[in-house]
């Protein structure tokens, strides 16, 4: 579209859902935590609709599906083939049907199968599904935390940089829009990284999701939100975007919890693009956030600025040579099966070893154990998926 017929883009309303998750045992169990998003998209609409129109509606990360396989550790093919999705699917088309219904995008997060890229894994999969309940949109996570399970584009460099080369474009998409703007998509972790959004800002962003972040960084410090939204207000203020971050209810791991855990902690947030919070939420039990996104008003700052649109001052050529050499190894698991919690440990202890030995971090003179993965159990064969599976079986049932 030229910029003689481009119109130009009308303030509208966006909503972060925060909602009480059931961890699953398999995909069918996702059928529970489907409802209780349903009902949190009729509840905000209804009541934050009357103030300006909704035309973006964001779930939290572990909405539909919980954290299952990090918190039990199972193996990652085992959680490909029982867990996951596929993107489209029966449970996107749930949610499709609600975006054709409101006239609205929704951006949502759920791990899920990629079969073009490669058989038996699955990614931390962000996507948007349009007001015509089309899937417009798909990115995978870059950047997990040491108790993912999940692969990430970088485990399977060499085939993801075949199908969709090696440019910015292929790690940190942007939907471009002529109603909402350009929206990007990262995820929990993908933030503690300002290359993240830096990233998504050179591709085009105006509006990044960044869904769910867990304690202790959600209350670190003595204000709300913790150091979670001081990295979304960091990554809204030099980047010159809105960044709309809704966290995750509290979650029963399994069936058999009698009260669910507020993993999470709260603290829901959008975040306009100088840095300024338009709307919060401590509580994370269903529950919603709103803010105005007005994308004509970034671009005039974008645009009319000469001091605070810090991206152009950027003198690149100095920066070339800072990521020269790899930190974490890629094709981790192009070949091999991903690996379990405790050895993963030991590559991100590699990884520290390998920042001393270059000098970026500098070794104490006593060294002390770090943190370390401890199964639940003292008897590993009590902590098995195969065991621990049953608890999603009815009572007297196994699921064997």
């Amino acid at each position: 579209m030229s910029e003689s017929t481009r119109q130009p883009v009308p303030p509208y309303m966006a909503i972060g859902i925060s909602t009480v998750v059931h961890g699953i045992g398999s995909r069918r169990d996702i059928a529970r935590n489907l409802p209780i998003v349903e009902d949190a998209i009729h509840a905000a609409v209804s009541v934050i609709g009357i103030n300006m129109p909704v035309r973006l509606i964001a779930l939290a990360e572990g909405a539909l599906t919980g954290f299952t396989d990090e918190i039990f550790d199972i193996p990652h093919i085992t959680a490909a083939r029982e867990l996951f999705i596929d993107i489209p699917g029966p449970e996107t088309e749930r949610l499709a049907s609600l975006a054709r219904h409101y006239g609205t995008y929704i951006v949502a997060q759920c791990k899920a199968r990629w079969p073009e890229v490669i058989d038996d894994r699955f990614f931390n999969v962000l996507f948007i599904i349009s007001p015509q309940g089309e899937i417009v949109h798909r990115a995978a996570k870059n950047h997990v935390w040491c108790r993912e399970r999940s692969c990430v584009p970088h485990d399977v460099y060499d085939r993801w940089i075949e199908l969709f080369g090696d440019g910015i474009d292929a790690f940190y998409p942007v939907l471009r829009t002529s109603d909402i703007g350009n929206i990007g998509t990262i995820c929990c972790s993908d933030g503690e990284y300002p290359e993240a959004v830096r990233a998504l800002a050179f591709n085009g962003a105006e509006v990044v999701y960044r869904p769910s972040e867990a304690v202790p960084m959600t209350q670190a410090g003595p204000d709300p939100g913790g150091t979670w939204l001081l990295q979304n207000r960091a990554h809204a203020h030099f980047n010159n975007v809105y960044m709309v971050c809704p966290n995750v209810g509290p979650v029963y791991v399994h069936p058999k919890m009698e009260h669910p855990y507020d993993i999470g902690g709260g603290n829901s947030h959008i975040v306009d693009y100088q840095g300024n919070v338009l709307g919060h939420t401590t509580s994370g039990a269903n529950t919603f956030v709103a803010g105005i996104i007005d994308i004509e008003a970034l671009r005039h700052f974008r645009t009319m600025n000469l001091n605070s649109n810090w991206m152009k001052d950027l003198r690149t050529e100095i920066f070339q040579r800072m990521y020269s050499e790899p930190v974490h190894p890629k094709n981790l698991w192009l070949k091999d099966e991903p690996e379990g919690h405790a050895r993963v440990d030991e590559i991100y202890r590699a990884n520290i070893d390998r920042l001393i030995g270059r000098g970026s971090f500098t070794a104490p003179a006593h060294p002390a154990q770090g943190a370390r993965y401890i199964p639940p159990g003292d008897d590993p064969g009590d902590s098995g998926w195969e065991q621990i599976k049953d608890l999603w079986a009815p009572d007297g049932k196994d699921t064997a």
